[in-house]
Formats: C-alpha cells, structure tokens, sequence
C-alpha cells in the first residue's frame, strides 16, 4: 500500500512532472487564501496585515498564522473557503478508519500537500484537503493514482493531521523497521513529533484552558503511564487531565521547542520563556523542566498582563495601610523591605510600589530573577549567574547609572544586603524582598547577614509581610454567625472588628465549585520608627521587635486576616491555613 523508500521518487517526478486539466495547464495560485480574507472581509486591516508579516517572516502556511494568532478558528476558515469555493467540507469524524491504498504515496508527501485520499475506485478518488487554492494536491493525486478524476473535498487542517498520523505513522514506522536495520535518530523523531499538529493543538488547548481557568501555572508531571496535568488556581493545585503516554515525549518536546529550549537535553534542568496568543490577547508563560525519574517535569508560570493588578487597593491594602505604605516609598532615600514565601506576591507588591513612584523626573531601574513583567517607562535587568551578572554586581553597577529608585528582586546574601544599605546611604530608594515569615523577622535576618545595627536602624524605613488567601465567591457565601465555629485561636481577635460578620465557601457555577474566586493579600507593616531603630541598634531580637511594631500600630498578619473575613472577602479556614505557615 504504502512504502516510505518512495518517498523521494514519488515526490519529485509529481512535482517535475507536467499536469494539465482540460483547459490547459494550471497555475498555482499562492496568494488564494488572502484573496479570500479581502474579499470576505473576514479581517480587520490591521490584523490581516500582521498575519501577513508573520506569513512572510517564518515562511509559515498563512492559515496556519491566522489560527494561531487566534483571528479566525479552524471552523470558520473551512466554512468561509467553502462558501467562496463552493467544494462541500467534511468533519473530521467522516474522515475514513483504514488507510485508502494507493500508488507511491508517502508520509512526507501527506505531510507536505496536507491533504489525504479518502476514497477510491477505478473511476475517481476523492480527496480532502485544507487549502482548496492550491492546485498541486490535486494534480499530484490524478497523477499518482493514473489519471483518475480527483474530487476535492475541505477539511480542518488538524483533523487531516490527526487522520495522516493515525492512517499513516504506524505504517511508515513499520517500513522502515523493515528497511533499515537501525532505529532512526531520535532528536531527528522528537523535531518529528513536535511538528505535527495534535500535539501542536494540545498544547494550545491547554494554555487556552488554563488561561480560562485563571491559572497561575500549569504543572505537567509524567508518570509510568501518562502525563499528569494540574494547574494551580488561587494557590491551590487540582487535576485538570491525564494524557495517554504516547503524548508524554512529544507534548514536552513541543513546549521546550517554543520556549526556545534545547530539546536534545534531558538531563538537565532548563528555563525559558515563550509569548502565545490567547483569546485575543497576549501572554507570556515561564517555562521551567527538571528531569524526574519518569520523563522530564513542566511547569509553565503564566504572566497575563491584562489581569495585573498595579495598585495598592487591589492587592488588599486597607486606606491606612496604603497611606503609611506610600509615606514609606516617598522618601528620597531608604529600604523598603517585601517578606513573605514564594508565590506569595512580593513581587506584584513591589511593582505596585514601582508605578506609584513611575514619574518623569524620576529613575527607575530593576535587576530581577527573572523578569515577570515589562513595566513602561522602568528599565528592568536580569540577572545571569552563567556570566556573574548576580544581584550584588548589578546593583553596584546601578549606581553608576544615576537611578532615583532602585528595585532588587531579591536580598539572597551579605554582599547584596551590604551594597543595599550603601546605596541607601548614598541617597537612593531601595525596593526589595526578603525571605522571612513576618515583618520583624527581616531585622533579625539582616543583622545575621552581617548587616551592622546601626547602619540598618538608620536606612530601613518599612518593611511589609504578606500571605495571599482566596477571595470569597460573593455570589455563594453563606453567612454564619460570631459565636458559630470560631477557631479558639483566633477567638481573641473577634473584638476588634466589625461587624462580626463571618462568611463559610460553598460553591457555584462562576467560581468552578470552590467557592473562592481570586485572592487577596492579608498584611502587616512594620514601620521603622525611633522606637524600632533604638531596638535595632541592640540587636533586639524578634518577639521584642514584633511587640514594639504592635504597641505603634502594626497589624499583625492573622489580625488582618480576620478583618478581612469578617468584611466577607475571605474565610477564617484561610486565615488559619496562611496563619499556621501552609500558605
């Protein structure tokens, strides 16, 4: 039926060979498919010419473009080039089980002309194809199958895909078993896989699904007999599917290809970045694998800009939080300090604190590990340990830049805490994060840095803890009185809110069942007053700090916690789950 050693010859003698119809010979028309798009004004100007210019720069089939860039679905496309051509369209379920035998045909030649026989006999043999303007399939298909009529019928160009690696791959892979007696390469057999279009439309959907889901990241975990995938939505990983094991090899190979990874290398960990177009708008995703003992680990961190929230209000900040916040910030110089475990939002915090600075007369630079969001009008480095380009060199050379504010992702050591302090002194504002449980931890922290107390006491103005809890879903909370199921533990809070209004989660259609839609930051500031700078300059340990920072006004974690609960934003079970270090 079907031989893989034609590949070659087959190919090149339909494409040298010359094809006429009954009117003569007939010319390719590659410019069909735009045609059509102006004709039907199925694209804005606008659109139809970015697609264009993506067109001209990757050599990338046009329709392939506008699917990806998400202007117009598969769908739409077979319906529109049906309508203008007037050939019929045929679903990918109509597409036949068994392979249609026929002369010389070939994987490569499938792949190439992306159309696919779907019935033969001796008078005719129907085909389906994706692109109805290009003469050559339907040429090469008389040709091959001895001057037969060809009927052309319109498929998706993913369900011809699907149907040639069904019909087709097993087949070739049997050949060339049979030809060969050694396995093909396998870098050359993932490049292979990663191309085809399944997989290329698995990993689309899952981005798409996980962008709906309002995930944070999409965690792929291989398994002796799949792929796992989870994502991570308002903190909390579930399960979103299990994929068989025949995608765990190429839906990772895939992934890394986009995110300009090597995928030769599965030993090591590696990290990328990659841009994809989702309902229209544009989101960048954090790639990072690590090998296991099944396969290599995804997990992708998805950066949508459009759901960033830049301002104080929106992550949580009450009025005088916000104000005691800003008076920190807005001096001309100091450290500001942001502590709390990973993926607790320091660093949204910190950019929030950057757009209240971001004004013409000033300088903005940042030096970040990595870069989570492109900020207009702040210079943003990166940091490169491969080349020593750390956090300490890159600020020491920002001073050199003449910044007015500085941001440094994270304070990791002494010689990054010393050069903070320095350029503190030295009249700048220093944004930064430390990892610590609370506000007063991060004093103890840097004096064990080797950080000296008197230095410390005179450049710190402020320092910020935070945890993020689920918000409640407001269309299914239901109330329950103060005197009901009230942890003992925070039982000595209730007094100082109001009202005593307490919310549990329970579920609906909008917030997917779990009763919590989003999060919201709960957070204690400690400001550096003289009180707390003398206490500095003795070494005071942390419960004295705590207790001082508390005594000038300094809401404690949990206590705000329990504000936030009781104004019906979160549950006090979340309260409780960051409060005792899970969160």
């Amino acid at each position: 039926m079907f031989r893989v050693s034609n590949i070659a010859r087959s190919w090149h003698k339909v494409r040298e060979a010359p094809i006429t119809d009954e009117d003569g010979p007939v010319a390719a028309n590659p410019n069909g498919f735009e045609e059509m798009l102006r004709a039907r004004a199925l694209l804005a100007d606008e659109s139809l010419q970015r697609a264009l210019l993506i067109h001209a720069e990757t050599d990338e089939r046009l329709d392939a473009v506008v699917t990806r860039l998400g202007l117009l679905s598969e769908d739409r496309i077979a319906a529109e080039m049906s309508a203008h051509t007037g050939l019929p369209v045929i679903e990918g379920a109509a597409l036949p089980s068994s392979a249609v035998e026929g002369p010389g045909l070939s994987l490569d030649f499938l792949r190439e002309t992306r159309a696919i026989p779907i019935y033969a006999d001796e008078a005719k043999v129907r085909i389906a194809v994706s692109d109805p303007f290009d003469p050559f399939p339907e040429q090469a298909f008389q040709f091959m199958f001895g001057g037969r009529a060809v009927e052309r019928l319109i498929a998706r160009a993913s369900d011809i895909d699907a149907a040639i690696e069904r019909l087709y791959h097993g087949s070739a892979q049997a050949a060339e078993e049979g030809e060969s007696e050694i396995d093909s390469d396998d870098l050359e057999r993932l490049k292979d896989l990663v191309s085809d279009a399944p997989v290329i439309r698995a990993v689309n959907r899952l981005i798409a699904r996980a962008s709906d889901e309002r995930a944070s990241d999409i965690h792929i975990e291989p398994s002796d007999d799949g792929l796992i995938v989870r994502f991570r939505v308002d903190g909390m990983l579930r399960q979103a599917t299990k994929l068989p094991l025949a995608m765990r090899a190429p839906l990772v190979s895939r992934i890394k290809v986009m995110a300009s990874l090597n995928i030769a290398e599965r030993r090591l960990p590696q990290d990328g970045r990659l841009r994809i177009s989702v309902r229209g708008h544009e989101i960048d995703l954090r790639v990072a694998t690590s090998p296991s003992i099944h396969g290599e680990s995804v997990v992708m961190r998805i950066l949508d800009r459009s759901r960033l929230a830049l301002d104080f209000t929106s992550l949580g900040f009450d009025p005088k939080l916000t104000a005691r916040m800003r008076e920190a910030i807005g001096r001309p110089h100091g450290i500001v300090l942001v502590t709390g475990p990973t993926g607790s939002g320091k660093t949204t915090t910190l950019y929030a604190a950057l757009s209240e600075l971001n004004a013409d007369y000033r300088k903005l630079l940042t030096v970040e590990d990595p870069i989570e969001y492109r900020l207009p009008g702040v210079i943003q480095t990166q940091v490169n340990p491969a080349i020593s380009f750390t956090f300490s060199t890159a600020l020491r050379s920002f001073l050199r830049q003449d910044p007015d504010v500085m941001m440094v992702g994270e304070i990791r050591d002494t010689e990054t805490a010393q050069i903070a302090v320095q350029a503190a002194l030295t009249g700048h504002m220093i944004l930064s994060t430390l990892h610590t449980n609370t506000a007063a931890g991060a004093i103890s922290r840097l004096l064990d840095m080797g950080v000296e107390p008197f230095l410390l006491g005179s450049v710190l103005t402020g320092i910020l803890a935070q945890r993020l809890v689920r918000r409640l879903c407001v269309e299914c909370r239901r109330p329950y009185g103060p005197d009901d199921e009230i942890p003992p533990v925070l039982a000595p809070l209730l007094g100082s809110v109001e009202p005593a209004q307490f919310f549990h989660a329970h579920g609906c259609d909008r917030c997917g069942g779990s009763g919590y839609s989003g999060r919201v930051a709960v957070l204690e500031f400690l400001r550096v007053d003289a009180a707390i700078s003398r206490l500095i300059l003795h070494s005071a340990d942390t419960p004295e700090i705590q207790a001082a920072g508390e005594a000038g006004g300094m809401r404690s974690l949990v206590a705000d916690g329990v504000a936030k609960a009781a104004a019906g934003l979160t549950t006090l079970e979340e309260v409780m789950r960051v409060g005792s270090g899970d969160g």
